[in-house]
């Protein structure tokens, strides 16, 4: 992957904390690259409270763009020009585009999912969902599921302070996009078995389940899981967690979150650069990373 530099050479970037574990840049480079586009993409720990200079820096340095992650998704909100639909649906987002210095700020996790349910031939338009889990990832999820014209999405968290936080915004996506979408308490077993019985996709949204708790699963009951239901985690560290495992022995169709990522960076890739990604040669890289 040899890439040459020069003074016209753009700058893209991800701003997180911590920042130096990500796989982007090895993503985004190698798409520079295949495309010969003049361009180098870098990993920023960023503070937060130095967020805001460092977006003032995509104008000062004339960026092509950046990607956010945690913590940055929501703080980043006022400090652009303009958001997308999705992005301003969601309350977050992960990519910023710079156009002659104006910023306009994407939330692409949504669409990436949307994509890596494509790529395994699981189709949920018209159809029910259930969710496990309401933070920034669900939240992007259920998000673009509705604005697709997904028909009804039960969400499922445990009953913390966050809960009545989430209720809101999930009628606010609900009446914006005329999505049926309800949450429950993950405790009530019983509400559960019910959607599940009657959903096409499980999505597990939360962090149960990754490394190094990989022996755990957000669904305890496995007989729940059946062969006509496909079931996607957002973890991809392990890359099959005990509920894909639970999953796949019950002939479910299944995915991690790695195509989650691969996708929603190929969405912005094409965002700054009007270029797709190759996907399938970044796809053979990342996973032997």
């Amino acid at each position: 992957m040899e890439q040459m530099f020069s003074g016209h050479t753009r700058l893209a970037a991800l701003f997180a904390k911590p920042a130096r574990h990500s796989i982007s840049p090895a993503m985004h480079n190698l798409s520079f690259s295949e495309n010969n586009i003049d361009a180098v993409y870098l990993a920023f720990d960023v503070e937060p409270e130095n967020l805001a200079t460092s977006i003032e820096s995509i104008r000062t340095l004339d960026m092509l763009g950046v990607n956010l992650s945690m913590p940055h998704k929501m703080a980043a909100v006022p400090l652009v020009d303009a958001l997308s639909p999705a992005a301003a649906l969601i309350g977050a987002i992960n990519t910023i585009v710079n156009d002659n210095g104006h910023l306009t700020g994407h939330n692409t996790d949504g669409i990436g999912f949307m994509k890596a349910l494509e790529a395994i031939d699981v189709s949920i338009i018209g159809e029910t969902i259930t969710v496990i889990g309401a933070g920034g990832a669900a939240t992007a999820i259920i998000s673009q599921a509705a604005l697709d014209g997904v028909k009804e999405i039960q969400v499922f968290n445990r009953k913390d302070a966050f809960y009545p936080v989430i209720e809101v915004k999930l009628q606010e996506i609900a009446q914006q996009t005329g999505c049926n979408i309800t949450l429950q308490d993950l405790a009530d077993d019983s509400a559960l078995a019910d959607a599940l019985n009657k959903s096409q996709l499980l999505v597990n949204a939360t962090g149960v389940g990754m490394k190094p708790n990989e022996s755990e699963s957000p669904l305890k009951d496995t007989s729940l899981l059946r062969a006509s239901m496909a079931v996607y985690d957002v973890i991809y560290n392990p890359r099959e967690t005990q509920l894909l495992r639970d999953a796949k022995a019950a002939g479910a169709k299944t995915a991690n979150g790695l195509s989650m990522l691969l996708y929603q960076g190929a969405a912005a890739f094409e965002l700054w650069t009007g270029k797709e990604m190759p996907v399938k040669k970044v796809q053979a890289l990342i996973e032997t990373l």
